[in-house]
């Protein structure tokens, strides 16, 4: 049985620009199929928390241009379920959106007048906040991951992300060190020590070899009363901005009251801005075949291989001493590689990228460039 007051936030509003060209500012890589199975990253994402939380209890926050799409790609949810950002402000300011939403939703539902003074001990809803764009291959495991951080939330006001175990000395993600005398168990929940962003490669090398070390899912669980009070202490500014049109939440001004205020939002990741600051953020050590699809070096590892190593997807090709390359055409499209190694070649909507797998993290300076030379016309 799903718990009434579980509630779930899909952010969803990126761009994707290290998935260029198959990632478009017009078609953002949440939106798009990359293997095949017929569904979005974003479908997937919410039909993996449909067992956890009522679908009148799933939010998805984009970009305002993305609405027509989200609702296209989920039609079961309703206009007012999809809170449009009218500019990008990173994760904190659209997480201070989502909560400041479903609080209204709480009041709402207990048939509270707004008028009426009501603190947040009476705020009684347990939030999972997640990207939009991640890939998890055992989801029982992942779905039983949440059920246990939804206990823990709904008994503690604490601060909870999923830690994965790390595979390899990847510089792409963060990193958090646990607090465990006797090892880092699947399942248990520690108290965190400590966030690192992103490290150079020798410093990802000693976090592996170390085994205090988890990666960084961006996967948050919290109820309302614990992230709003951290919001209160760590980002005063964020909240006074919401609170000024707080009568303004899940009426018919909402919309106008976020076209106004939200822009002046400072540009701050929940991350930096609250996580790596509070005292109470635990980490629950998880394994259910996790991946941040953020990168074509990630999709690489996870898509099927020939005995060379080569990765193909959508179309066809032919491979000539060549190996572990990435190959992605349009469909009905035939690529012949010769001599190639350690390559991306990837061709969408009138653009080509070729270029060395390990020079992936350069792809958003690509994409930046061409929309300067070109005005935007590839991008």
């Amino acid at each position: 049985m799903i718990a009434k007051n579980n509630y779930c936030v899909i952010m969803a509003g990126g761009v994707g620009s290290r998935f260029w060209p198959f990632s478009r500012n017009s078609k953002p890589k949440q939106f798009l199929d990359f293997f095949g199975t017929g569904k979005s990253l974003l479908q997937m994402t919410v039909d993996r928390f449909r067992p956890l939380v009522p679908i009148e209890n799933m939010l998805i926050v984009t970009n305002v241009r993305y609405l027509e799409t989200v609702l296209q790609q989920v039609p079961d949810l309703t206009v007012e379920q999809v809170l449009c950002e009218p500019a990008r402000r990173n994760t904190a300011p659209c997480i201070a959106y989502a909560i400041a939403h479903i609080k209204s939703m709480v009041r709402q539902r207990a048939n509270v007048d707004k008028s009426v003074p009501w603190d947040d001990d009476r705020l009684n809803a347990n939030i999972v906040v997640t990207p939009s764009d991640h890939l998890i291959l055992q989801e029982d495991k992942f779905q039983d991951a949440i059920r246990r951080g939804f206990e823990f939330t709904g008994d503690h006001d604490a601060l909870l992300t999923l830690g994965m175990k790390p595979t390899r000395p990847e510089t792409g993600y963060g990193y958090i060190q646990a607090e465990s005398e006797g090892g880092i168990e699947e399942g248990s929940i520690c108290k965190v020590r400590a966030f690192t962003e992103k490290p150079e490669l020798e410093l990802a090398k000693v976090f592996v070899q170390s085994g205090d070390f988890l990666w960084n899912s961006g996967i948050f669980l919290w109820n309302l009363r614990a992230i709003r009070a951290a919001f209160r202490e760590f980002l005063p500014e964020v909240v006074e901005k919401f609170l000024a049109g707080e009568d303004s939440m899940g009426t018919d001004h909402e919309e106008s009251f976020i076209q106004e205020m939200f822009p002046t939002c400072p540009n701050v990741s929940i991350d930096y801005g609250v996580m790596e600051k509070a005292k109470n953020v635990y980490v629950m050590p998880s394994d259910f075949g996790w991946s941040d699809l953020g990168t074509w070096g990630s999709l690489y590892e996870l898509s099927e291989k020939d005995e060379n190593q080569n990765v193909t997807l959508h179309a066809d090709a032919m491979y000539y001493d060549s190996k572990g390359n990435i190959v992605t055409l349009p469909q009905g499209h035939l690529a012949v590689i010769q001599g190639l190694e350690d390559t991306i070649v990837a061709e969408s909507d009138g653009v080509l990228l070729i270029c060395k797998r390990d020079a992936e993290q350069q792809i958003r300076q690509f994409c930046m460039d061409a929309e300067v030379k070109y005005d935007s016309k590839y991008n």
